[in-house]
């Protein structure tokens, strides 16, 4: 049911937070987000805002600079959604120029290039969940070009959703110059902020980067691949007001839900104000919106936690798998790849010695991964033909994929397949039955990239999405029981033009080719709701919440190094949960950094995840196989509170040599401990006690270590003890390590 906001001020509230709107003039403004207050009129005389003056059309404060600080930064505005030459809070003729110059800039039809908005509505609701959804209903003063603003509470996860809907009424169209999806502005919060961010490359994804926002300083995060939209910079931050830990201090986060290019500006303003802005990057000009259409922009999930930068990432784990992953309460397969085991190497035999392996670990479904497709002279058996042609290959594999689909039933595995759906060669049968569908800049050469025959298809096109789907559907079809897809990306965009979109259109490629991509899948999940995608670009160039709103999981990077992995999956898990975190044991020396590590480590770390293999168990040996049949059905045991557990992170590996984290159940009744060695010298410093913050106090668990190579291998005097929860909070559980690579995994279990 919706209501009409008649009031001056409201506030929306989830369990711990709480935004506070104040109309001013034409406008609402948010002179408040952040932990819940009793008595949210005393907000304004906090912060000194006293009352407007309808005969000066001015808003009178307790110290006018305060707020309006005279400078060629700019003034604040506090607007919810501010534009480029919107009046300040609608009520005097002083332009909010200020760092980002608003959300949005138009240029009309008539060539005027301001916005004035005015509310012309405003609606409350209340959804099944009992979340709340706000609709602030803008249009500018003088032009019928209105915004629809979003604001959906999540109360169980403490997140507040927001998006805006665009809608062009005027009689020509409007070019939007900047679009983004959030900018707003927090008044004095502190004298320092500090931002989390994360960076990355192919093989070292997910960097964690802290860095000081100086005083009158700007930092921008932004990702132009196209495709991978997870390196340069990740989708999402943290902004600690003053200094935080994990467990201790005041921390804004945010996450842009968006797989495209985009970008996002974090200031610290002169009058300490801070200023954030997240969009799509307009990166070949303004967007152009015709008249009587409208456009969608992607959301923003944001939070504020007074109790440091780990119950951040808790509400944003929460809220991915309550709200926007599918199969959200699905147990997640252990599985083998076949990649790193067999390459394009393979046959019938190959693939079914590695069900009759992946069967005897304990595994529960075999991936064959690139080169089983395409025919003849575009038989894929390298990575330089065959892209696009969804087809089967039966040179390779004659008695086609409903064959392997029964060997794997025969052994009680699912089976899934490897698609680069986005992707074509022009040594393919479909690129050179329809090359106008590659993505081209008219004139210009066709640039290609992996093996020099890689391109990208036009997804702005539906011609080209339909005809993807109907091969991928023919042979999903065949296969009569496929249960997993590995949907990859191997190139970025570097021929950003389309034959499809019309020449005064072509501005609009960006956004509307990520909006195709999101189609694909879309078409895809529709038809096939229960197969599981995982969301794999050269690694983890799709580790963010835009992609898991349609893929179940993803691959969290090419380097499967496990020491090194301890770093990826500490940084994707700022945000990202550990259900879609897919992490694999594979052979040594490791393919990419060439590093020998124990097998008991590499079972250490990917269990910290959607443990899975990617080599052929052939090469184990009967010790390697014993021990890893254990590991395999000790995970299974403790995979429900990994996968769907609070995230606690107890020692950083950025500052230590070692690294550990723990995973606690809703009801505290179980947890898994990790703890990583990572170059250790033998006989090292001891380590300090780790502080269990996860548990419940009033309960007490008994603990055992898993993997353990036999039973003196005990790495806690509390292995096999009843301990206090209270004790194991506030004193710590002991740890020792010893040399190089060593690891333990304990679980905890209230009696």
């Amino acid at each position: 049911m919706k209501r009409k906001i008649t009031e001056k001020s409201f506030c929306l509230k989830t369990n711990k937070t709480m935004l506070y709107f104040k109309k001013l003039g034409d406008v609402w403004t948010m002179p408040y987000f952040g932990a819940t207050v009793k008595d949210p009129s005393q907000i304004d005389a906090n912060i000194g805002l006293h009352y407007f003056d309808e005969k000066a059309k001015n808003f009178k404060y307790w110290r006018q600079s305060f707020f309006n600080y005279d400078c060629s930064a700019g003034k604040s505005t506090m607007e919810t959604y501010p534009a480029y030459g919107s009046n300040e809070t609608s009520y005097n003729d002083t332009f909010a120029l200020q760092n980002t110059n608003g959300a949005i800039q138009a240029v009309h039809a008539d060539g005027a290039c301001s916005i004035q908005w005015k509310v012309v509505g405003t609606e409350l609701s209340v959804e099944k969940d009992g979340s709340e959804h706000l609709v602030i209903k803008l249009k500018d003063k003088l032009y019928d070009f209105y915004a629809n603003q979003h604001f959906v509470t999540r109360l169980g996860c403490d997140v507040v959703e927001t998006w805006v809907v665009l809608t062009n009424k005027e009689e020509g169209a409007v070019r939007l110059a900047r679009m983004d999806s959030f900018a707003f502005e927090f008044l004095g919060l502190a004298k320092e902020y500090y931002l989390t961010s994360l960076n990355g490359m192919w093989g070292s994804e997910a960097n964690l980067t802290e860095s000081k926002i100086g005083w009158g300083q700007a930092l921008n995060l932004t990702s132009h691949s196209g495709i991978h939209d997870a390196w340069g910079n990740s989708p999402f931050f943290m902004v600690s007001l003053g200094e935080a830990t994990e467990t201790k201090g005041r921390v804004f986060g945010a996450a842009f839900v968006w797989s495209g290019v985009w970008k996002g500006t974090i200031a610290h303003r002169l009058n300490d104000q801070l200023n954030i802005n997240i969009g799509v990057d307009n990166l070949s000009g303004a967007y152009v919106l015709d008249a009587g259409e409208s456009i969608t922009l992607p959301s923003v999930v944001f939070t504020y936690s007074d109790e440091g930068k780990g119950e951040v990432s808790r509400r944003f784990h929460r809220w991915a798998r309550t709200y926007r992953m599918p199969n959200r309460n699905k147990i997640r397969d252990v599985l083998l790849n076949s990649w790193e085991g067999a390459y394009f190497n393979f046959n019938e035999d190959t693939l079914t010695d590695m069900m009759d392996g992946v069967k005897k670990l304990g595994g529960e479904m075999f991936v064959i991964d690139d080169g089983w497709f395409g025919e003849g002279k575009y038989a894929r058996n390298d990575d330089t033909v065959g892209l696009a042609d969804w087809c089967w290959n039966f040179e390779k594999l004659p008695r086609g994929i409903n064959y392997l689909v029964k060997e794997a039933k025969k052994r009680g595995l699912k089976l899934g397949l490897w698609f680069e759906p986005e992707m074509a060669n022009t040594e393919s049968a479909f690129v050179k039955a329809h090359p106008d569908w590659v993505l081209q800049e008219k004139g210009r050469t066709l640039r290609q990239g992996r093996g020099h025959t890689q391109v990208v298809l036009d997804m702005t096109n539906p011609e080209v999405r339909e005809a993807i789907f109907k091969q991928m559907c023919k042979v999903i079809d065949d296969a009569n029981g496929l249960s997993y897809i590995k949907w990859d990306a191997n190139a970025e965009v570097t021929n950003p033009g389309s034959t499809y979109l019309p020449a005064d259109k072509q501005s609009n490629f960006w956004f509307e080719f990520q909006n195709g991509v999101y189609e694909l899948f879309s078409m895809i999940r529709r038809k096939y709701p229960k197969i599981v995608i995982q969301a794999c670009a050269s690694g983890g160039g799709r580790a963010e919440l835009g992609a898991l709103g349609y893929a179940d999981e993803f691959w969290a990077s090419d380097n499967t190094d496990a020491r090194q992995r301890i770093f990826i999956q500490w940084g994707q898990q700022q945000f990202c949960p550990a259900s879609a975190m897919a992490c694999h044991v594979t052979a040594v020396p490791n393919h990419q950094t060439h590093r020998v590590t124990p097998l008991k480590y590499r079972f250490d770390v990917a269990m910290s995840g959607r443990l899975g293999f990617e080599l052929h168990p052939k090469n184990m040996t009967d010790e390697e196989v014993e021990f890893a049949q254990k590991a395999v059905a000790e995970y299974k045991k403790i995979r429900e509170v990994v996968q769907h557990g609070d995230l606690y992170r107890l020692v950083n590996p950025y500052k230590n040599d070692y690294a550990s984290i723990m995973y606690t159940s809703e009801d505290k009744k179980k947890a898994v401990v990790f703890v990583w060695g990572m170059n250790r010298l033998c006989k090292a410093d001891s380590l300090a006690p780790l502080m269990l913050d996860g548990l419940d106090e009033n309960k007490v668990y008994t603990i055992r270590e898993i993997n353990r190579k036999n039973e003196w291998d005990k790495h806690s005097p509390c292995v096999d003890q009843v301990v206090g929860g209270d004790i194991l909070k506030k004193m710590g559980m002991y740890v020792q390590l010893g040399a190089d690579y060593d690891s333990a995994v304990f679980v905890l279990e209230a009696k």
